[in-house]
């Protein structure tokens, strides 16, 4: 029979040497943080130049004496050049942000006042989207610590995904009755696209809720959506819902989604009061 005494004496070089390879994996997890934060710096800055020599090629064409139609064909050329690179920088910003070591700053402040100013600062982007934006919020202040710029950044996360959410069910709606009824007596219709944003106190904590007509989320995929680099959308990073969860959770709060297929979603962020 083992003594007691060496038994955990073992116990204790097995955790050490397991806390031993923790260390080791979070210092190499931190040393591979700071080479892609790095490696997308480095990328960043040519990109800036590429996307600026591009601009000023453009400009080059429409004063040279090329024909018209010569000057069309290299136009649309360095315009998907453009939104190439446009895309790749807006995939940089969000890979930054997200990798990135997050510093808060939070200071009291009205947290009625912030979400109405997210709202009426959104609202031309829903009214070019055709989507109708209605922010309920309650009469007097609600005092939280917080890091505005963050918060602010956090919402106007949820309220982009929900708007590209709505804009993707119109588009396969479209589809689908173009290819039943080719146009005319489809039985699929578009659905009205509503955004709306509420403030809901409560005791020690607050919500505010941010509900679309959108699409849906299968059961299946509520937790997944946060995972970085998944999207239901074409071309896009996938870091938007990660991140607002992520500065949530930087404040101590939660955010959350409550989904059903065909009739859209609600994301719950949960601050503490």
């Amino acid at each position: 029979m083992i003594p007691i005494t060496r038994l955990l004496l073992r116990r204790g070089e097995r955790r050490a040497r397991a806390a031993e390879r923790r260390a080791r994996q979070a210092e190499r997890m931190a040393e591979l943080g700071a080479m892609t934060g790095g490696l997308a710096h480095e990328i960043k800055n040519p990109l800036s130049t590429v996307g600026l020599n591009a601009q000023l090629l453009a400009e080059g064409i429409a004063d040279s004496s090329l024909s018209s139609e010569d000057k069309q064909r290299l136009g649309r050329r360095l315009e998907s050049l453009r939104r190439e690179v446009d895309r790749l920088r807006d995939i940089l910003t969000d890979f930054l942000e997200f990798a990135g070591r997050m510093k808060l700053d939070p200071q009291p402040a009205d947290l009625v006042r912030m979400v109405d100013e997210v709202c009426d600062f959104f609202l031309p982007q829903c009214d070019q989207a055709g989507v109708l934006l209605r922010c309920q919020l309650p009469g007097e202040s609600i005092q939280v610590s917080i890091d505005e710029r963050l918060f602010k950044q956090a919402l106007l996360n949820l309220m982009i995904n929900a708007v590209q959410a709505m804009s993707r069910r119109e588009a396969a709606a479209g589809e689908a009755s173009d290819a039943e009824g080719h146009g005319r007596g489809g039985d699929i219709r578009p659905t009205a696209r509503e955004l709306m944003v509420r403030l809901l106190p409560r005791e020690r904590e607050v919500d505010v809720s941010v509900t679309d007509t959108g699409p849906g989320i299968e059961p299946e995929r509520q937790d997944e959506i946060f995972r970085p680099y998944v999207s239901g959308r074409a071309g896009g990073t996938g870091l938007g819902l990660p991140i607002a969860r992520r500065i949530v959770e930087e404040h101590g709060g939660t955010l959350s989604v409550a989904s059903e297929v065909g009739k859209g979603s609600e994301f719950i962020i949960r601050l503490p009061r």
